[in-house]
């Protein structure tokens, strides 16, 4: 005989468990299911351990999706303070470290702890390890088959998360669920993941490997159906296979194959302007004058990479050739072969089409009580706790449907 429940959620990670206390707390007997042996490894790890929990600046302009005013209403009716007040009430000490991000003092298993015991006030029922095998709608409700023995819900909410970090768990159990009930997918990809240089355009910048700057970074037309303008000022990494830090992360996510990234390495200068200004009074050479502004491995890196002499002197160059510089350090146009991919990608971009949702209740609109929240969904934040926020916020939204 299978047991009864009025919820199931497969997921035990933020979304999922966030669910699943909401629904619990409304009186539904709730059943929360998850493969890992080991509780919310993606909650442990984030935030280099301390799990970057929200940002208090979240909205839906943080937000990326083939569908942009899906996640409004999720995000509307459960902000980062809502978020913020459930921290507080569990006494966990938090502060802000940079643009609105979020974090525990102490350990990103206090947050873990926190949603443990939301589950436990409702009376969660836990399966994991738990496998699970066939999900049909019935009659009766869903019937899923586990290796534990079968259950039947009458809601069934998936919150299985996306593929990135496979080394942790991540599957695309979630994806399959959604095709099997004939929902769409719009194609997942890496997001939030370092970008991959190969071939000669990349060799003169190789040796560069752990140079660190402020830049501003930009890709993509903002024209067009569909298309999306990335544009941020953050860190940048330079890898010994590319590119790397904040920065990269946040443009990753708009990055399109085939197309340009473009860096400025010193946004508040007009590199050109001030190096043909001081043609007349500076006798350095080049590569001395751009080390007062960058790094100086950066700077002899630059003049080679763009047919520069070491010891060139700025007195003697030509104004066009330094403005062929100044182009090179305030907009830096380079093509990605790749990413790191999913092994070090930070979420999933795309996944269950937002149009086969309600933005309301995260139910899809062709299959009665089949509900789908957090990284499963085509809805990806930017870097910074953004993420974590759409678990909360779409959790909830479930949570509070099938508690109704």
């Amino acid at each position: 005989m299978a047991k009864q429940y009025d919820v199931a959620v497969i997921g035990a990670g933020a979304a999922g468990m966030m669910c699943a206390a909401v629904a619990a707390q409304r009186g539904k007997r709730v059943v929360l299911i998850d493969h890992a042996a080991k509780l919310a490894e993606k909650i442990r790890i984030s935030g280099g351990g301390r799990c970057n929990f929200t940002n208090i600046n979240a909205g839906p302009a943080n937000f990326l999706s083939e569908n942009p005013h899906f996640a409004k209403s999720a995000l509307s009716r459960y902000t980062p303070q809502d978020f913020l007040a459930l921290v507080k009430k569990h006494r966990i000490g938090y502060h802000e470290k940079h643009r609105g991000q979020l974090f525990c003092d102490d350990s990103a298993e206090q947050i873990i702890q926190m949603l443990k015991e939301e589950c436990a006030e409702g009376a969660v029922t836990w399966r994991m390890p738990c496998q699970v095998g066939a999900v049909d709608n019935t009659s009766e409700g869903f019937l899923i088959a586990t290796d534990t023995g079968d259950i039947l819900a009458d809601s069934l909410v998936i919150a299985s998360g996306g593929l990135s970090i496979p080394k942790i768990g991540a599957t695309d159990f979630g994806y399959k669920i959604a095709t099997q009930f004939g929902l769409n997918i719009i194609e997942p990809r890496p997001g939030l993941v370092p970008l991959t240089f190969d071939g000669p355009s990349w060799e003169a910048y190789a040796p560069l490997s752990g140079i660190a700057l402020e830049v501003e970074v930009e890709t993509g037309s903002g024209k067009g159906k569909g298309a999306k303008r990335g544009h941020f000022r953050e860190d940048l990494l330079f890898t010994h296979r590319g590119l790397s830090g904040p920065a990269i992360l946040q443009i990753s996510s708009y990055w399109q194959p085939g197309t340009p990234i473009v860096l400025n390495l010193l946004p508040d200068m007009d590199v050109a302007q001030v190096l043909i200004e001081g043609k007349g009074t500076i006798k350095k050479q080049l590569g001395n004058v751009l080390s007062q502004w960058l790094p100086v491995r950066l700077a002899e890196g630059l003049l080679l990479a763009n047919g520069f002499e070491l010891d060139a002197r700025l007195a003697d160059m030509p104004d066009a050739k330094l403005r062929k510089l100044g182009d090179a350090i305030n907009r830096w146009a380079i093509v990605p072969t790749g990413s790191e991919g999913y092994r070090k990608a930070e979420v999933t971009l795309g996944g269950v089409d937002t149009r086969e949702l309600s933005q309301q209740s995260m139910m899809a609109n062709k299959v009665p009580g089949l509900y789908f929240i957090g990284e499963a969904v085509d809805v990806t934040g930017w870097l910074g706790g953004y993420n974590f926020q759409w678990a909360w916020a779409s959790g909830v939204a479930a949570g509070l449907a099938v508690g109704e």
